[in-house]
């Protein structure tokens, strides 16, 4: 079924840590103001950011509550949900137009909410609901897919069995990374493409977006630029054979840019940059 609701996927912006040893760290972006307009069409509509992905979901509070109020948004509030959903929880994600998920651990927001009723009911929404907007940041953005990138070694190779997949929330088909140019993340997102044939790699820079619409027409939106990354037609590659700590091989491996008002058909791979030229 093609899906009625917006899917907005956002790379995140510079982290608050120097650090790049825990997947926490690397995914606590925050993101820019202009992306920030995208995720509701009126600042009358409903906005509730979902913070269970960070350590401190106090601090990731303030940081939206200022920003939401310095472009003029009011109606918005916070769940931090760690653990069963209640009905009170329940009822809010029922009142909103937007659901937002912020940075942080993806593996944590997936431990907490595949397979729960929440996202049973965020995923009816999307499907059914036309001005119903779901979005995601850093890590907010990588648990969308149906495999998610969980843990990875970045280094000057792709290395046999330095890559952790595990599955994501399934909003969309595809594999999903963040802060892709400033972390060089190119290694691991082509690892996982390489895995998974089937699955296009969507490589997010700092600063820029994906507003997805009908669950596969993609538009670019930002200061930077999405990497595409599509092995459906590799010629020769080692990875299914590779030992553990060799590097990967793959030949014909085809790679997009996009940048503002770029489309994609996720499904296809097919490009349209008309409105740019």
């Amino acid at each position: 079924m093609t899906p009625k609701g917006r899917l907005i996927i956002i790379g995140g912006k510079e982290d608050k840590s120097e650090t790049d040893s825990e997947m926490e760290d690397v995914n606590q972006g925050f993101i820019s103001k202009e992306i920030l307009k995208l995720i509701a069409e009126s600042k009358d509509d409903r906005i509730e950011v979902i913070t269970t992905a960070t350590s401190d979901p106090d601090d990731m509070e303030k940081t939206y509550t200022d920003t939401f109020k310095g472009l003029g948004y009011s109606n918005f509030g916070f769940l931090y949900i760690t653990g069963k959903t209640n009905k009170e929880s329940l009822q809010r994600i029922e009142d909103a137009k937007t659901i937002f998920f912020s940075g942080g651990d993806q593996s944590k927001i997936c431990d907490v909410f595949r397979n729960s009723e929440i996202i049973e009911r965020i995923h009816k929404r999307y499907l059914f609901e036309k001005d119903f907007t779901i979005a995601g940041t850093s890590a907010g953005a990588m648990c969308m897919s149906s495999v998610m990138i969980a843990d990875a070694i970045n280094g000057e190779a792709i290395v046999g069995y330095d890559l952790k997949l595990d599955k994501g929330l399934g909003f969309l088909n595809c594999i999903i990374d963040t802060h892709f140019v400033h972390r060089g993340r190119f290694g691991r997102l082509a690892h996982a493409a390489i895995l998974h044939p089937e699955l296009l790699g969507i490589g997010l820079g700092e600063d820029t977006s994906l507003v997805i619409e009908q669950g596969k027409v993609a538009t670019c939106k930002g200061s930077g630029m999405v990497i595409i990354i599509n092995s459906k037609h590799i010629k020769q590659t080692n990875v299914e054979t590779v030992k553990k700590g060799c590097p990967v091989y793959a030949e014909n491996l085809v790679i997009d840019i996009l940048t503002e008002d770029c489309k994609i058909n996720l499904e296809t791979g097919e490009i349209d940059v008309s409105e740019n030229l």
